[in-house]
């Protein structure tokens, strides 16, 4: 009866690493035959002659032992060979050269026997799992995932999946205005499963421009249906971001869509991004065109395009410069990004050598935002502006060092030389 009640208890064992392992019924069954099968193996030098079977309903399994019959005394492998006396104990009617088949109890092969059985399971167990995250994280490549932020270190956040699973979620692919506490959940979007040694390593990303297109088809019904095209996105994770967007149907706006009524659906992938604007525009196969729509909120008077190199000179009115290059420079990087053309931004000559004004942004170059601004402070918009204003007089109103006032002088003077 113990040893019934024994293997009762092992069958007990299966059942807890089904239902802690999350593996199913049929994966299970072929996992116990084939560690039951690794250790006899192991024991006899071969299971060939034995059968594995488990029944899962009733929780228990059988195992059975065939050997060849010989003649009293001629046995030379007792594991492949048994006497006819031993045999007929088994089956009366047995005949030297037939083969036996005897119900046999696992737990007479020993302690040691039963703890490498365990040890067997548990390991092809662990190998099943890792092959398993590997795959179902595979088919998971550029799709978001939510997870529970478990660990934060320097170079990376450990977070942990609804199964228990570790996912890695690098500094590099986390936005820099990313605050979680410990605990809560985090949105990412799968950007690579790595496989070193046969231990699954899947890494996230908030940065990816994947994460961007897949938030869109969550917020935007009609880019999920395939209704909207995303064409082309341009990021500077945590500061802005530029959109293209097509419409298969000429009847629906597909900037209008995207964004929603009174901003409503671009708002909350602006809140999930950290604030990070985004701008939506209309996605034109026309180089010329889409460029032009790139460096909004400027406008274009005319752009020059060379096909070969990939290059694009645009040339805007004096006080559309500043526009096109954006606060650090952002917007125009965004669209070169964007269309994949190098871009470079040229006032408009108006034809005389004379030079009417340039506004002070457009010196953003070569003096100090902060400068700017403080000349902006008292009035001056433009570099004519400052240079109306004796020298002694911008220094008291800016309040400047003298040599900062000389600079910003020379720089604004070489223009109109």
């Amino acid at each position: 009866m113990a040893r019934k009640s024994d293997q009762i208890n092992l069958a007990e064992v299966f059942a807890e690493f089904q239902e802690s392992k999350n593996i199913d019924r049929e994966t299970l069954i072929s996992v116990v035959e084939e560690s039951f099968h690794s250790v006899i193996a192991k024991m006899f030098g071969t299971d060939e002659n034995f059968d594995i079977i488990v029944n899962p309903d009733q929780g228990d399994l059988e195992i059975y032992q065939n050997r060849e019959v010989v003649a009293d005394g001629e046995v030379k492998d007792s594991n492949l060979q048994i006497e006819l006396s031993e045999a007929r104990k088994i089956d009366d009617e047995c005949e030297i050269g037939e083969e036996v088949t005897e119900k046999i109890d696992f737990l007479k092969f020993g302690r040691r026997a039963v703890l490498n059985l365990r040890q067997t399971l548990a390991s092809k167990i662990l190998e099943l799992q890792k092959e398993n995250l590997y795959h179902h994280y595979s088919e998971l490549l550029g799709q978001i995932v939510t997870a529970e932020l478990y660990q934060v270190w320097k170079k990376e956040w450990l977070l942990i999946d609804d199964k228990g699973n570790e996912l890695y979620l690098p500094k590099s692919e986390q936005i820099p205005s990313d605050f979680y506490r410990k605990g809560e959940m985090v949105r990412a979007v799968v950007i690579r499963v790595e496989n070193n040694n046969s231990n699954p390593k899947i890494i996230l990303s908030r940065t990816n421009k994947l994460f961007l297109e897949r938030l869109f088809e969550l917020e935007v019904p009609e880019v999920h249906d395939g209704l909207i095209s995303i064409k082309a996105i341009a990021r500077i994770p945590g500061e802005r971001a530029k959109v293209a967007v097509d419409s298969v149907d000429d009847r629906i706006d597909a900037v209008g869509a995207c964004v929603g009524i009174k901003g409503a659906r671009i708002h909350g992938i602006v809140r999930e991004l950290r604030n990070e604007n985004i701008d939506v525009l209309p996605y034109s196969p026309n180089p010329s065109l889409l460029i032009a729509r790139a460096l909004q909120p400027a406008k274009i008077s005319s752009i020059e395009i060379d096909e070969e190199t990939k290059h694009a000179n645009a040339y805007l009115r004096p006080d559309e410069v500043s526009l096109a290059i954006g606060k650090g420079g952002f917007n125009i990087k965004l669209a070169s990004m964007l269309t994949g053309y190098s871009i470079d931004v040229f006032r408009e000559e108006d034809g005389t050598d004379e030079i009417d004004d340039i506004y002070l942004d457009q010196f953003n170059d070569e003096i100090e935002q902060w400068i700017i601004d403080a000349f902006k402070n008292i009035g001056c918009e433009t570099a004519r502006d400052v240079l109306e204003i004796p020298r002694d007089e911008l220094i008291s109103r800016t309040d400047l060092e003298e040599e900062t006032v000389d600079h910003v002088l020379e720089v604004l003077s070489a223009e109109f030389e």
